[in-house]
């Protein structure tokens, strides 16, 4: 099993898709990581050599990645709610962001429902 920046990678994958296994690593950025690394696509990370291993270890780490990445994040959204922003406003109370509707859906970003009862008569 290779290890690349602290991630164990699985080793029965192709290349690409064992990348993006890394947080900040998609489809994309594997692909370019592997052609800089010239290491085939398609090899599965079980075939890799040592020299290529430490070739795609290098081209990796010239990017912000894992926990680094995770953490800029973070400062990001907390930078949103401390100047009140409408995003940061929707941070703040677990809502969506992007302008979606929430009468019907959102349940992944508000939770399980809370009822409420009816007004007895």
């Amino acid at each position: 099993m290779a290890r690349i920046a602290g991630i164990d990678i699985p080793k029965n994958k192709r290349g690409v898709i064992a990348l993006t296994y890394i947080f900040g690593i998609g489809n994309s950025r594997a692909k370019k990581v592997l052609a800089e690394a010239k290491v085939d696509e398609s090899i599965k990370v079980q075939d890799w050599t040592d020299g290529q291993i430490a070739a795609i270890r290098e081209q990796v780490g010239s990017f912000t990645i894992e926990g680094e990445l995770r953490s800029e994040v973070q400062i990001n959204i907390k930078r949103l709610m401390d100047i009140g922003c409408q995003r940061g406003i929707r941070h703040r109370l677990g809502l969506p962001l992007r302008g979606q509707r929430t009468k019907n859906n959102s349940r992944t970003r508000k939770g399980k429902r809370k009822t409420v009862a009816n007004k007895k008569k």
